[in-house]
């Protein structure tokens, strides 16, 4: 189990999936949302949670004042795992739009014409970095001018290959995860 840190639905605990993902431990989720804050990047902020498994950043960044969250999950058993914890948060937050996508990253990607101002990536860590390049990639026309990505991978992946409309911004390690800071090019 796991739990929403802070906001309008701090401390509700969200179920996990029992299999098949890797959670960002409060830890981590506790530190990034530290800085995405003090940065104001959440309050009003479109958010897209991709590779969401139980849906985690995005229903915290939804706790936090997002305008409103996408989770994409592929694998049925997360994906059902997400939009239980979102109809658990919507409850706390009925003004806010909480989406759960049952699909793949890539068919999400092609289907929407929405445009994000904050987007998690989360990939399992055996995500090859051509198939994360290619999902940057396929993101890079759906984000806004000044639209934050942050891309959570295992430290010994290295950092993703960016396609040219997007460079790094900054990066975090929480001993084996890191956490890049993408943004499009100015």
């Amino acid at each position: 189990m796991t739990r929403i840190i802070s906001g309008a639905a701090g401390s509700l605990t969200l179920g996990v999936p029992d299999a098949g993902t890797r959670p960002t431990s409060d830890r981590v989720r506790e530190s990034l949302f530290g800085a995405l804050d003090a940065a104001d990047i959440v309050d009003g902020a479109a958010v897209l949670d991709l590779f969401a498994g139980s849906g985690a950043l995005g229903l915290e960044a939804a706790s936090r004042g997002a305008a409103s969250v996408d989770l994409v999950e592929k694998a049925p058993r997360a994906a059902a795992v997400a939009d239980r914890n979102a109809r658990t948060v919507a409850k706390v937050l009925p003004g806010t739009p909480i989406r759960v996508h049952r699909s793949s990253v890539e068919a999400y990607l092609r289907a929407t014409a929405r445009t994000f101002d904050l987007v998690f990536i989360d990939p399992p860590y055996a995500l090859a970095d051509t198939e994360l390049a290619r999902v940057l990639e396929m993101l890079a026309p759906r984000l806004a001018p000044d639209a934050l990505v942050v891309v959570e991978r295992a430290t010994r992946s290295g950092a993703p290959t960016l396609p040219d409309p997007l460079q790094y911004e900054r990066d975090k390690s929480y001993g084996d995860t890191t956490l890049w800071w993408v943004r499009p090019q100015s």
